[in-house]
């Protein structure tokens, strides 16, 4: 995908095999590509393509990093990216494909990207249901992250002409279903080793899920300090040195996190250095910030100093999730 806002126009694709093909192969490249769920149209990208998600984010004008769902073409694949314990395994058999998404820990052989996770040890999951986002996904052959196609704030689209009114030029492709059903978003339980929670209500009732497993669901509050999904607060991946922002001095034995050209006084004695963005492009800096954050955190070094980075476009969301990470803890 191009830099936002200077791409030619989006491609309308039709749900045949050809517009199908096409559509795969532009997210296996890297590109956007907004298809129907059996709730509303999704933005598609690579999920294992950090570049590829932190397109997303452009395109939306998303606020903030927070974590995607990843859909699936099945609880095979499924099981590739996260761990499910009994009861993760009972519902996905139960409601998959459908409008559950289930949060578990990531498996070893996980390759959603760390930003497609906003940085969480956690993934989103699931198996849609829609048959045309089945077919793209088992085309595609990995997983797909999509959150909404519109841009943040605004209406969810129900059809290809909504996308195209918020996101033409914007992102590579619509792939056109027709209308989809108009519905609640999915609803996400979270499966992480204590009891299952509720993250978010939606298509599948909670009635359902209770009567499935035999126990109720714990509840979590949307202005949790640590949501683990969307449709809740962003949560912040706090690494264990602590970060300190706007740096333009490294102080000696810290692990210093750079973004553009410029070069901080000090930086010679740098436990360790990453650069977001040499050439200072935010949707680079985005697609590196989590990753970078972790290497730097393994040097062994107390403190993260970070370089200023401008709040233009992406940098608004970057600095968002620092101060995330730099809160008091």
């Amino acid at each position: 995908m191009n830099d936002q806002g200077s791409m030619a126009q989006t491609e309308l694709l039709q749900a045949d095999e050809a517009g199908i093909a096409r559509a795969a192969a532009i997210l296996r490249e890297g590109g956007l590509v907004a298809f129907p769920t059996e709730t509303v149209y999704g933005l598609g990208a690579d999920a294992t393509n950090a570049d590829a998600v932190a397109g997303i984010y452009a395109a939306k004008e998303r606020p903030s990093f927070n974590p995607l769902i990843a859909h699936v073409a099945d609880f095979e694949a499924a099981q590739i990216q996260g761990i499910f314990d009994e009861t993760a395994r009972t519902l996905a058999e139960a409601f998959w494909p459908g409008p559950l998404t289930l949060v578990v820990p990531v498996a070893k052989t996980c390759t959603v990207s760390d930003l497609a996770r906003a940085g969480l040890d956690s993934v989103g999951l699931r198996v849609p249901a829609h048959p045309l986002a089945h077919a793209l996904l088992i085309e595609a052959s990995r997983p797909i992250a999509a959150p909404s196609a519109n841009r943040s704030g605004r209406v969810s689209p129900t059809n290809a002409d909504h996308v195209l009114s918020d996101l033409d030029r914007r992102i590579d492709a619509v792939l056109d279903g027709g209308s989809t059903q108009v519905g609640v978003e999915s609803t996400i339980i979270a499966c992480l080793g204590d009891a299952p929670r509720l993250l978010r209500p939606g298509g599948v009732p909670r009635e359902a899920v209770e009567e499935l497993i035999g126990r109720k669901l714990e509840a979590t509050s949307a202005e949790a300090e640590n949501p683990l999904a969307p449709g809740m607060l962003a949560s912040h991946y706090a690494p264990h040195a602590r970060v300190r922002l706007n740096a333009t001095l490294i102080e000696r034995g810290e692990a210093a996190l750079l973004f553009g050209g410029s070069v901080p006084s000090g930086l010679d004695g740098a436990r360790a250095a990453l650069n977001l963005s040499e050439n200072g492009d935010p949707k680079e800096a985005a697609a590196h910030l989590f990753s970078y954050l972790r290497q730097l955190d393994a040097s062994g070094a107390a403190v993260i100093a970070v370089a200023p980075v401008p709040e233009t476009g992406l940098g608004e969301a970057i600095n968002d999730r620092l101060k995330r990470a730099a809160a008091e803890r």
